[in-house]
C-alpha cells in the first residue's frame, strides 16, 4: 500500500499537541507494517534547518484563486517514511508557532496556507500528479488538511481513496464566506454538502462530508462526538457519517518513551526494578526546588494550561492537596489566568508546589518519571498521550471518564485491583469536589506500598506502541482499496 500522510505538524520538529506525535510515530510504524509511505508537511524552517540536503524533486504552478505556485522537496533515507517538504516561503517561512502569529494571533492568511497544503495533497493523490509516485491512500489530518479530500473528489477525481483523522473537533478551521474565491472554490461548493457550514467555510467540515472515511484517535472520541453535547456542531454530519467513522486509539513511541533508556532521566529503571524511579523522584524535586519528601506522594502535571484539560479544577483544589501531606510539580502554559493562579499557589507553598511555566521536553520526561501520581482531569480528551507515557513509567495516571483516558485507564477499585487489571485512578463529574475525592483515593492508595506497586506494575505491563493501531489503519486503508 501506498500512503500518503498529510499534516501540518511533525515532532519534533514542529510540535503543538498531539498531532505532532502521531504524525511522527504512525508512519514509521506503517513502514514497520509493509506500506510505502510518504509525509507531506509544510517546509517550515524548524524542516529546512533540519534537512538541508533535501532534494528538490518538482515544481507546482499556481492554482485557482489565491494558492501561489510551491515547490516540493524530498527527504529520503531506508527503512523510514519519506518527507515531501512543501515550499512556499511567502506562507510557511515564519518563526515560532505554524498557526499563530508573534503576538499569538491566528495568522490571517491560515485559509491560504492551509488551503494550499489541502490542494496540493489533492493533486499528489489524484491522476494529474506530476509524481511518478502515486499513492493508494490519502491521509488527512485535522482541519489544516481538511479540503484534501474535497478538492481530491471534485477537482482532482479518480485518484487515491481518502481518510479523514480528527485529532480535535474542536478545532474546525472555520474562515468567512469571502475565503471562497481564495481558495480556487465556486459557487458551486457553497452549499450544505459542500464547504458552507453555517454561513461561513469550514476546511474540517469539507472533509468529513467527502472522505471516504472517517477515523478518530479514540473509540470513546468516536462515540462522544456523535452526540450533541460534544460533537462541536457536526454532530448531526458525524452521526449520518456513523458507517464510515472508526475509533483507532493513538500509540506512544515506546522507543521515546521508556524508562529504561529514557536519555532525559537521571536513573533508569523497569517494570520489575522500581528502584530508579525514586532517584528520579528525589532528582525532580531538587531540579525544581521542592523539599525532598520520599514520605509524601508528589503530583504531576505536564499540560496545556486551559479550560479543556480541567486544569483549573487542579487548581482550585490545590491548597487542599498540600494539606493532605502531597506535592505538586506543574509545567505548562495557556490561559493567563490559570497560569497566574499556578504561580500564585506556588508562592503560598514553597517547597511544596513547584510550577514552570513553559515547556521543556527534557522536563516533561523526568517529571513523568519523578512523579508518584500524573494528574489529567480533562473535561474531554480525543486521545490523550500524556496518561500513556505516565502508566509506561510506573506513575499511575489519574483522570476523568472521557475520550481516550476511558479507554485507557482502569479505575482502581477493590475489584480491579484482585482482577490485576487496576492502573489508574478516574474522576466522574468535572468538580473540584469530585477532583479532590479522587486524588484523596490516590494518596491512600499510595500509603498501600503493596497496592500501590501492584498499579505500578499492571500500568507497565500494558502495551501502547504503535504496532497494533497500524494494523488498524492497515486493514482500514486495505478495505478501502483491495489488493
Amino acid at each position: 500500500m501506498k500512503i500518503l500522510f498529510v499534516t501540518p505538524e511533525i515532532a519534533p520538529w514542529v510540535k503543538t499537541g498531539g498531532l505532532g506525535d502521531v504524525a511522527a510515530a504512525l508512519p514509521p510504524a506503517l513502514v514497520q507494517a509493509g506500506c510505502d509511505v510518504r509525509v507531506l508537511v509544510p517546509h517550515y524552517p524548524a524542516l529546512a534547518a533540519a534537512f538541508p540536503d533535501a532534494r528538490p524533486v518538482i515544481r507546482l504552478p499556481a492554482f485557482g484563486g489565491q494558492l501561489p505556485a510551491s515547490e516540493l522537496f524530498l527527504v529520503q533515507a531506508a527503512g523510514t517514511p519519506s518527507l515531501l517538504l512543501l515550499d512556499c516561503p511567502a506562507l510557511f517561512d515564519r518563526p515560532g508557532n505554524p498557526y499563530l502569529g508573534p503576538e499569538g494571533r491566528d495568522w490571517l492568511d491560515n485559509h491560504l496556507r492551509f488551503g494550499l497544503l489541502s490542494r496540493v495533497a489533492a493533486r499528489l493523490a489524484g491522476n494529474a500528479s506530476p509524481l511518478d509516485w502515486r499513492p493508494d491512500i490519502l491521509h488527512c489530518n485535522d482541519w489544516q488538511t481538511g479540503l484534501g479530500p474535497y478538492y481530491l473528489r471534485f477537482y482532482e477525481p479518480g485518484g487515491a481513496a481518502s481518510v479523514m483523522t480528527i485529532h480535535n473537533l474542536a478545532f474546525q478551521g472555520v474562515f468567512a464566506a469571502q475565503r471562497l474565491d481564495d481558495l480556487g472554490l465556486t459557487g458551486k461548493d457553497w452549499h450544505i454538502d459542500g464547504v458552507e457550514y453555517y454561513g461561513h467555510l469550514s476546511f474540517l467540515k469539507a472533509g468529513l462530508r467527502h472522505a471516504d472515511w472517517l477515523t478518530t484517535v479514540s473509540p470513546t472520541y468516536a462515540r462522544e462526538i456523535q452526540s450533541e453535547a460534544e460533537g462541536m456542531g457536526l454532530a448531526g454530519l458525524l452521526r449520518s457519517r456513523a458507517a464510515q467513522l472508526t475509533g483507532i486509539l493513538n500509540g506512544i513511541d515506546t522507543e521515546v518513551w521508556n524508562p529504561a533508556t529514557d536519555i532525559h532521566l537521571p536513573a533508569h529503571y523497569d517494570r520489575e526494578h522500581l528502584a530508579g524511579k525514586a532517584q528520579c523522584k528525589r532528582a525532580v524535586q531538587r531540579e525544581l526546588g521542592l523539599a525532598e519528601h520520599d514520605d509524601r506522594p508528589l503530583f504531576g502535571v505536564v499540560s496545556r494550561l486551559t479550560h479543556q484539560k480541567g486544569l483549573d479544577l487542579v487548581a482550585a483544589i490545590g491548597d487542599a492537596l498540600v494539606a493532605l501531606a502531597a506535592q505538586l510539580v506543574v509545567l505548562g502554559s495557556g490561559d493567563k489566568t490559570l497560569e497566574e493562579a499556578f504561580a500564585a499557589l506556588a508562592e503560598r507553598h514553597p517547597g511544596q508546589v513547584a510550577v514552570r511555566i513553559g515547556f521543556s521536553e527534557p522536563l516533561a520526561h523526568r517529571i513523568e518519571a519523578g512523579a508518584d501520581c500524573f494528574l489529567m482531569p480533562s473535561r474531554f480528551e480525543p486521545c490523550g498521550l500524556n496518561q500513556m507515557y505516565s502508566l509506561a513509567y510506573g506513575t499511575p495516571p489519574l483522570v476523568r471518564a472521557t475520550g481516550g483516558l476511558a479507554d485507557t485507564v482502569t479505575d482502581c477499585t477493590p475489584e480491579t485491583l484482585a482482577a490485576g487489571s487496576a492502573n489508574g485512578f478516574v474522576c466522574g463529574p468535572a468538580t473540584a469536589e469530585a477532583l479532590f475525592d479522587t486524588v484523596c483515593r490516590a494518596v491512600a492508595c499510595w500509603q498501600d506500598e503493596q497496592n500501590w506497586r501492584a498499579l505500578q506494575q499492571n500500568g507497565m505491563g500494558c502495551d501502547f506502541g504503535w504496532a497494533q493501531p497500524a494494523q488498524r489503519y492497515l486493514d482500514l486503508y486495505r478495505s478501502l482499496r483491495p489488493q
